[in-house]
């Protein structure tokens, strides 16, 4: 157990001094939610997020049924800088549409590339309390600070591309539309994570898209973390509200696996989703960026010149002596 804490320890100092950095000790994936982190993989770094799905969707009034898998894959890249993440986004769904008649449907439903970078973080040029070297407990503790609310801010730009034939989408829809986002990403002490995404999707169509989604994140422990995430969009051609929750376990430290379930709260139509999935991330070409802490560095400055200073106002006590026996 010891040996455990003094791990963990070194782990936070670790984070202390790369607090700049957006490369972590572990893997930082989106997975099992639908909302994308405020922090970028870190340069250099290549992440494979995928997953599999069952849908079941049911309408009561329509009266037709829609039941079928679809895979998701998510590829993110850290490029050029720290702050920055390139993001290619595919989604494929195969279906079974039963009403008057039966009908097979399959196609990629979504395909989106996009990138994402950090304008704010909260972590930066700011004064953290030291570690206490004494007390894993202090270390680790969930005690609320005022400084979790101010959360990391990231802006995401990217387009969706109508690739081959999408029966998922509305007819007349564009072979290439805009989506932006805002993403804010809180963290409450040491084992809690809010994420938010505001969405601007397909706005130069006939029905763009106003969405968001909201995640709230708990470490259970050094492998298993849970979430509960609410997402909501609103269009003239469709407007939804789903709930999901889930849970993952880190298999290794570029290695998660995750599960996760979904439901949304009307029954125009009624759905629900069953997700596995597993995220990957390598490495080998990252380099460790070591930041220091700029506030030390202008305090050991000011103290070299002070230093300089006093040096120069003060003479040697021999120079004095032979000033005195000069005639």
């Amino acid at each position: 157990m010891s040996q455990i804490k003094s791990m963990l320890i070194v782990g936070f100092l670790m984070i202390t001094a790369t607090q700049y950095a957006q490369y972590t000790d572990v893997i930082n994936s989106n997975r099992p939610g639908e909302s994308m982190s405020a922090f970028s993989v870190g340069k250099t770094v290549f992440q494979a997020e995928a997953g599999i799905y069952a849908v079941r969707e049911n309408h009561s009034l329509l009266n037709y049924e829609a039941k079928g898998f679809g895979t998701d894959l998510s590829i993110r890249y850290g490029a050029f800088f720290e702050q920055f993440e390139m993001i290619l986004d595919l989604q494929y769904q195969k279906d079974c549409y039963e009403a008057d008649i039966s009908e097979n449907r399959s196609g990629l439903k979504q395909t989106t590339i996009g990138a994402k970078y950090l304008v704010f973080d909260p972590f930066k040029n700011s004064k953290e309390d030291k570690p206490n070297l004494y007390s894993w407990k202090a270390n680790h503790s969930n005690k609320f600070n005022f400084k979790d609310l101010i959360p990391a801010v990231s802006v995401y730009a990217g387009f969706n591309i109508q690739i081959g034939n999408n029966p998922y989408t509305f007819e007349g829809d564009k072979k290439i539309s805009p989506k932006i986002m805002l993403i804010t990403q809180n963290h409450i002490g040491t084992r809690w994570v809010f994420v938010t995404n505001i969405i601007a999707d397909k706005f130069t169509t006939e029905y763009p898209s106003l969405g968001f989604v909201a995640t709230l994140t708990r470490g259970l422990n050094a492998r298993w973390s849970g979430f509960l995430e609410m997402q909501g969009y609103k269009s003239d051609f469709y407007a939804d509200n789903i709930l999901r929750i889930g849970a993952a376990y880190l298999v290794r430290e570029n290695i998660q696996i995750d599960a996760s379930i979904s439901k949304n709260v009307k029954y125009t139509p009624e759905l629900i989703f069953g997700a596995i999935g597993i995220s990957w991330r390598f490495d080998q070409n990252y380099e460790n960026v070591l930041l220091r802490d700029t506030h030390a560095i202008d305090e050991k400055k000011s103290k070299d010149k002070k230093s300089k200073k006093s040096k120069k106002g003060k003479k040697r006590k021999d120079e004095v002596e032979l000033e005195k026996t000069k005639p």
